[in-house]
C-alpha cells in the first residue's frame, strides 16, 4: 500500500526575518509549496521580510527567539508559546534553520511526536554541545555537498540522514540590464555612471569585506573613477567605515542599509564580489548570476561548485587583496569578457538552480519522514 499526504501543514522555525539567506529560502519554500497546496506556518522573532510572508498566504506566530544561545530560556518560552499552534495547527512537519532553532524543533517534536528535520545554510563552529546533542532530527538538508562533508567530517552526522539540496532560484525575477537601465539606477542611487563594483552580505568578517576595500586602492589606481557599494547591515560596519577612511578611498566607497529589493541593486553593477572565508553556497552570488553579472569569489565551500574561472566568473584565493583587485580589473577593463561570463553565469544558475527543483527536492523529503513516521 502506497503512502500518500495532501496538503502538509508545515512549520517553519527561524530566528527572525531580517534580510538574508534564510529568509530568502523560506519565502522561496514558502512561495512554492502554497502553490502546491500546502498549508505553511512560520515562526519567529519578526523582522523586515514579514509583509512579505503575508503576501505568500502564509500563517505567522511571533516567539521570542532572537538569540544564539542555544541554552537561552527564550528557547523554552518559545516552546510553551509553540506547543499549542503545534497541536491546534496539526502541524506535520517541522523545519529548523538554525542551532537555536534545532534544539527548539526537538523539544517540540519530543512533546508531540511530530517529525522535525534540518537545514544546514552555512557551517557550524566546532562545539563539544553540538557533537553531544547535535539534534539532527529526521533529515538534515545540506545546501551544498561542502557543507554534507563538514557535517560528517567535524561533527559525525550520520550520511544516511543527510540529503544535498543547493537554493534555487526564479531566474525571471532577475533580469539582464540595458546599459540605459545600469547608468539610471546608478543615478538614482546617487552614483556616478563610472564602473561600480559591489556586495551583498551582512557585514560580518566571514564574508570578508576587509579584503575587498583593501583591493580597492589597486583597482582605483588602474581605474580612477571605480567606486565600490556594500549593501548590508551589520556589527562590522563602523571597523569596515574606519578602514575605507584610513585609506583615503572613502569618496570611493558607499555604504546602504540591506534592501528588499535586490534585484534593482544588483541592475546598477559591473562586476559582483563574495570574498568570503566561509560560505555554505552564497545566495546573493547566485542572484548576481542570474542577473548576468560577471563574479569574482573566493574558492572556499559553496562558492567553488559556483565559480568555474574563465567560464562563470573568476576564483581568487580567500584573503588575497591583490588576486580580487587583479580579477576586478580585468573584467572592468574587458567588456567583451565581461559580458561573456555573465552570460555563462546566468545560463548556469538555470540549468543548474531551478526554484521548483529545490521545492519538489524538499517536499520529497518531508513525504519521507512521514512515510516512516507513519
Amino acid at each position: 500500500m502506497s503512502f500518500v499526504i495532501n496538503n502538509m501543514n508545515i512549520l517553519y522555525l527561524t530566528n527572525h526575518l531580517d534580510i538574508g539567506g534564510i529568509t530568502s529560502y523560506i519565502l522561496t519554500l514558502t512561495e512554492g509549496l502554497t502553490s502546491r497546496g500546502h498549508h505553511i506556518y512560520v515562526a519567529s522573532s519578526a523582522g523586515g521580510l514579514r509583509e512579505q510572508l503575508q503576501k505568500k498566504k502564509a500563517g505567522y506566530f511571533y516567539i521570542p527567539i532572537r538569540v544564539k544561545n542555544e541554552l537561552h530560556p527564550q528557547i523554552l518560552l518559545s516552546f510553551f508559546k509553540l506547543l499549542p499552534k503545534v497541536k491546534e495547527k496539526d502541524i506535520d512537519i517541522i523545519h529548523a534553520n538554525s542551532r537555536v532553532t534545532q534544539v527548539l524543533a526537538s523539544l517540540l517534536s519530543r512533546a508531540t511526536g511530530r517529525p522535525y528535520i534540518f537545514t544546514c545554510h552555512g557551517f557550524f563552529k566546532k562545539k563539544i554541545s553540538r557533537i553531544i546533542s547535535p539534534c539532527w532530527g529526521r533529515r538534515v538538508i545540506a545546501v551544498s555537498e561542502e557543507v554534507k562533508a563538514h557535517l560528517k567530517e567535524d561533527f559525525r552526522a550520520k550520511e544516511e540522514i543527510i540529503r544535498v539540496i543547493n537554493n534555487g532560484i526564479d531566474i525571471n525575477k532577475f533580469k539582464v540590464t540595458s546599459p540605459n537601465y545600469k547608468a539610471q539606477i546608478k543615478k538614482e542611487m546617487g552614483l556616478s555612471y563610472a564602473p561600480l563594483i559591489g556586495i551583498v552580505a551582512r557585514l560580518s568578517d566571514v564574508k570578508g569585506h576587509v579584503y575587498l576595500i583593501r583591493a580597492m586602492p589597486e583597482i582605483i589606481k588602474s581605474i580612477p573613477a571605480a567606486q565600490l557599494l556594500i549593501a548590508g547591515d551589520g556589527k562590522m560596519k563602523k571597523e569596515l567605515v574606519e578602514l575605507a577612511q584610513n585609506l583615503g578611498i572613502m569618496d570611493k566607497v558607499f555604504f546602504i542599509p540591506a534592501g528588499k529589493d535586490t534585484e534593482r541593486l544588483l541592475s546598477a553593477l559591473d562586476v559582483f564580489v563574495l570574498p568570503s572565508l566561509k560560505e555554505g553556497l552564497g545566495l546573493s552570488l547566485m542572484e548576481a548570476m542570474a542577473c548576468g553579472l560577471a563574479v569574482v569569489g573566493s574558492d572556499v565551500g559553496g562558492i567553488r561548485s559556483l565559480i568555474k574561472t574563465d567560464e562563470t566568473g573568476i576564483l581568487v584565493g580567500p584573503k588575497d587583496t591583490h588576486a580580487i583587485a587583479s580579477a576586478v580589473i580585468g573584467l572592468l577593463k574587458d567588456v567583451q569578457k565581461r559580458e561573456k561570463l555573465g552570460d555563462n553565469a546566468r545560463s548556469f544558475i538555470r540549468n543548474h538552480f531551478p526554484q521548483e527543483g529545490m521545492v519538489l527536492e524538499t517536499e520529497r523529503i518531508y513525504l519521507e519522514c512521514l512515510k516512516e513516521k507513519g
